[in-house]
């Protein structure tokens, strides 16, 4: 924070803007009075103080507060237009890219699928491009881009580990290309991590410091949130719990080379087929029906790898009627995903665990609920586990809500007008 003095009045004076600008952000348009009684200022003081946010153009008039005797109260809300952000979701089958405003609204979007020929730096240039032609906006209205792919950026080397799937990627000079074709600040961070953001401002994981998020689609992974912050590792590699060495498979030895480990093996998306076939369960009719495609997917449907659409479907069916060979097949995927859980229970000692992702979710509250039965039996410790609630392309959300909490750090700190 620049231009003030601890205790002196222009601190006070950006102190205040800040809380009534989070205040304006959480309950939406308030007016003068209540603003004043929401952040103990007086009447008189919270009128300069919206003086000065929208002589700032920080906050605008937002309409007026009806139903009561006398006079309309004047509303004011965060001005949409202050700023605005972009978030990337990258996978092997495309790029869907989003702008929000400050206020965290969506205002324009585009997909961009994976096309042969094409280098990752005009892919990502084409995806941003077309979602802020769709909010109307011109590149340079954009503040931040967080661009979310598989695995991470190696934070000393800067290439790009655990995700020898992504087409393109691999270059080591990537990010100065990136740098040099996109003209504002661009942070990168692992998909999963995202997912995990988004879990912890909107759902399941609001007001939780420690927790766990376990993704399960194509590959199996984990963000891990300790005192309220991701924890990446020294190479970024924290939470690619696929890798876990586990009882009930053998070792995987070379693991980097064959992409996959022990959990990954015990109870990722390709186990499910085989536990449902020895309990003589047939895969579902449709089962190659179209499901959201990967991290981020949501609203738009595109048909899944088939691993992912059969293991989508049988747990699906297995929830929806859990009895016989049904239950088996539940109770043995539990114990299988519990295995690896109880690692990362008795290391980091989670208040939560929230299981994400449409492999999981297929399996709904049966599922979970044997989950945590299992993990009883398992780790020394019992965290609640919850299922993730951002179910429209929590990746994507993700990598707007990292973008703008920084964006509006920087943008509500009066200090610097």
């Amino acid at each position: 924070m620049t231009g003030t003095t601890p205790g002196t009045p222009s601190l006070l004076r950006v102190m205040n803007d800040r809380a009534a600008l989070d205040l304006l952000l959480e309950h939406g348009p308030l007016s003068r009075t209540r603003i004043g009684r929401l952040t103990g200022l007086s009447k008189p003081t919270a009128s300069q103080l919206l003086a000065r946010l929208e002589a700032a153009g920080l906050v605008v008039a937002s309409g007026t507060a009806g139903g009561r005797p006398g006079p309309s109260a004047q509303l004011y809300g965060v001005n949409p237009r202050a700023a605005h952000v972009a978030g990337l979701d990258v996978t092997p089958g495309g790029i869907v890219a989003a702008v929000a405003d400050l206020t965290g609204e969506v205002i324009g979007s585009h997909e961009l699928p994976y096309a042969e020929g094409t280098g990752a730096v005009d892919r990502v240039t084409l995806a941003l491009g077309g979602a802020v032609k769709d909010a109307g906006l011109q590149r340079s209205d954009i503040h931040r881009v967080v661009i979310a792919t598989p695995g991470s950026f190696d934070p000393r080397t800067g290439a790009l580990r655990y995700a020898d799937h992504l087409p393109g990627w691999h270059s080591p000079t990537l990010l100065e290309e990136l740098a040099a074709a996109l003209p504002m600040p661009v942070e990168y961070e692992n998909d999963v991590n995202l997912a995990a953001v988004a879990e912890q401002r909107l759902g399941a994981a609001r007001g939780h410091g420690d927790f766990v998020l376990l993704w399960n689609e194509e590959g199996l992974g984990a963000a891990l949130v300790l005192g309220g912050r991701l924890h990446r590792g020294w190479t970024g590699g924290a939470g690619e719990v696929g890798f876990l060495p586990v009882p009930g498979h053998p070792l995987v030895r070379q693991v980097t080379q064959v992409n996959s480990g022990g959990y990954q093996e015990l109870a990722g998306v390709q186990a499910v087929p085989g536990m449902a076939a020895a309990l003589g369960i047939g895969v579902p009719p449709g089962a190659a029906a179209a499901q959201p495609a990967g991290p981020g997917a949501g609203a738009a449907v595109t048909p899944l790898a088939t691993p992912v659409a059969t293991a989508v479907a049988l747990l699906a069916q297995a929830a929806g009627h859990p009895e016989g060979a049904n239950l088996l097949l539940l109770r043995q995927y539990a114990t299988a995903l519990a295995t690896g859980i109880a690692s990362l229970v008795a290391v980091l000692d989670p208040e939560i665990v929230v299981l994400s992702g449409a492999v999981t979710t297929a399996g709904g509250d049966p599922l979970r609920e044997l989950v945590e039965a299992e993990l009883a039996d398992l780790a020394p410790s019992r965290p609640r586990l919850v299922s993730g609630t951002v179910r429209d392309r929590p990746v994507l959300r993700g990598a707007l809500e990292s973008a703008l909490a920084a964006t509006r750090d920087e943008v509500f700190d009066t200090s610097r007008r």
